[in-house]
């Protein structure tokens, strides 16, 4: 072990919790922004992070515990941030439809099962090398009645999430590996009677993939090789009645390379290249984009519509498996290795 008598810093994991009276009836494991300034500036010139000027917005569905809220007193939403600093600024809205036909609307909550947070986490050191392994899930639902002019109405809601982080330090600090994965998957489904009135089910997968290489050349001189991944996949199906079915998938990857020569801790040279490839594929329209930048310098741009000679079926997991290894590890000196870069990103 490294012998560190600090106590352990709050690490890489962090959960939005949101409860009402103090009790918690949803989560958000949000997708990993990073701004302009993060890793290094001079990833996100001209292509900017994804997320960096349109933060990503959650929803969490409420209605089975309109029967806590619907009792004539105050109550209470509150929300929190697992491990974080107090830098977090958190706002939401609070979406309500009335019943125009109705003079009151009453109900219950049926059942509610909320999961504490499943951790595990692993770390092997020997000096300054070592290995960090952390891995976190959990699950919340609830269902509930509600009692309107159409009738009993029965909502359930479910959650699903797990995450994982590894980062490998090795070559006495000088190579940095860090690999995390999140799952976040909610379904909502709205029951009549004697029908289904209402579906939707949402799963999201963000990939996020770091390394740091400092290469001695000796004589005072290092080569430092910066690469990031960093994805946003989402699926989404919706359908109305049971009969007007609409489905998206949207695929958002960027991966940036930066290559700075060092000598005598002064930086001589570098260099630096940035690919994001963007495809929507829905029910309604479909938009693809490719761009490339090299130095602040827009190198490839192809925009176009997704749909056309597109397969609609998943492939989230082989495309994760297939970018993340061969985009992250590319040496960006090479104009072949660049080509080869926009080849596996078209894919």
């Amino acid at each position: 072990m490294n012998h560190l008598n600090r106590t352990p810093e709050n690490g890489p994991f962090r959960e939005v919790v949101v409860s009402l009276d103090g009790e918690v009836v949803g989560a958000i494991w949000p997708f990993s922004v990073i701004y302009t300034g993060g890793i290094s500036p001079l990833f996100w010139a001209p292509i900017t992070g994804i997320g960096s000027f349109d933060l990503p917005s959650y929803d969490i569905e409420i209605t089975p515990f309109l029967g806590n809220i619907l009792d004539g007193e105050i109550h209470k939403f509150g929300f929190s941030v697992t491990n974080a600093l107090n830098v977090w600024l958190i706002d939401a809205n609070l979406h309500l439809w009335l019943d125009s036909r109705s003079t009151k609307t009453e109900g219950k909550v049926l059942k509610k099962n909320v999961m504490p947070l499943r951790v595990s986490l692993h770390a092997d050191f020997e000096g300054l090398d070592g290995t960090f392994l952390k891995n976190v899930s959990r699950s919340i639902s609830a269902t509930g009645q509600i009692r309107s002019s159409y009738g009993e109405i029965t909502t359930s809601w479910i959650q699903n999430f797990s995450y994982s982080n590894s980062m490998l330090i090795s070559k006495n600090e000088n190579l940095q590996i860090i690999d995390q994965m999140i799952h976040f998957h909610d379904s909502v489904c709205t029951k009549m009677p004697l029908s289904l009135a209402y579906s939707q089910s949402s799963h999201k997968v963000y990939p996020l993939r770091l390394s740091i290489d400092v290469l001695d050349k000796g004589n005072r001189s290092f080569l430092q090789l910066t690469n990031v991944t960093l994805g946003y996949y989402e699926e989404k199906s919706r359908s109305s009645a049971g009969f007007d079915f609409s489905f998206s998938t949207l695929k958002n990857l960027q991966n940036g390379q930066v290559v700075l020569t060092i000598v005598n801790n002064f930086i001589v040279d570098a260099r630096w290249s940035t690919q994001q490839v963007y495809k929507y594929h829905g029910s309604d329209l479909c938009y693809f984009r490719n761009i490339s930048s090299s130095n602040d310098i827009i190198a490839y741009d192809k925009v176009g519509n997704a749909c056309n000679g597109e397969r609609t079926d998943s492939r989230l997991g082989y495309e994760i498996r297939r970018w993340l290894p061969s985009t992250a590890r590319k040496d960006p000196l090479a104009s072949d290795e660049l080509k080869e870069k926009h080849e596996i990103l078209s894919y």
